[in-house]
């Protein structure tokens, strides 16, 4: 099962994904937890290029491509791999966030963006995935406090409303694949429901 958490930037999805990452590995379940951009030697190098605060001028278009690029190598070295062997995946932002950043952020066609996800990807797409929805004020307030801040939490904060409803609307014209959760809760809470949900998909009762 492809299992993917996706949110607006400081709703704690990292941190709640690491959880359950953990939770799963103690149920002996066969796991992958991976990240974009990133999850590979390749992919982390792109990352570097793409969160870097010096590079303020990259052009969307180049925003897009180098996602792209970063996702295809983690699908094909990593992702697709696991699957194929029966496991669970479990990634930190997939091919969502592209549509709600790139997409509905900067407000590209969304057929365009879309039609270069499903050539990165090969239209591989999660079985499950969960938003962690928060509001944007909170969670840029939550990053500034984790003195974590990079290239993309810099944009206005119009932008990162875009993003919140681009991820809102994706997750209503899909309810079979996304569950959106209140992240504005407690980290505790919000991972007994997340637990809930995933267990529920994987057939196992959840523990506490």
């Amino acid at each position: 099962m492809f299992i993917t958490f996706e949110g607006p930037d400081g709703s704690g999805k990292t941190s709640q994904m690491a959880e359950l990452a953990a939770h799963l590995h103690e149920c002996k379940f066969d796991l992958l937890a991976t990240r974009e951009p990133g999850g590979t030697i390749i992919g982390d190098q792109i990352r570097a290029i793409l969160l870097a605060m010096e590079n303020q001028d990259m052009h969307p278009r180049t925003e897009t491509l180098l996602f792209q690029a970063s996702r295809a190598q983690l699908v094909e070295e990593c992702i697709r791999p696991h699957l194929a062997k029966g496991g669970v995946v479990l990634c930190d932002r997939y091919a969502d966030s592209t549509i709600a950043y790139q997409g509905y952020g900067y407000k590209v066609d969304i057929k365009q963006v879309r039609a270069i996800v499903d050539f990165a990807t090969g239209c591989l797409t999660p079985d499950l995935t969960l938003l962690l929805d928060l509001d944007v004020e909170e969670g840029l307030r939550r990053r500034a406090g984790g003195g974590s801040i990079n290239r993309l939490d810099a944009y206005e904060l119009a932008f990162h409303q875009r993003v919140r409803d681009g991820y809102l609307l994706l997750a209503n014209a899909d309810p079979g694949r996304w569950v959106v959760v209140d992240a504005d809760r407690s980290f505790e809470q919000v991972q007994i429901d997340i637990r809930q949900i995933v267990m529920k998909r994987l057939g196992q009762p959840a523990r506490s």
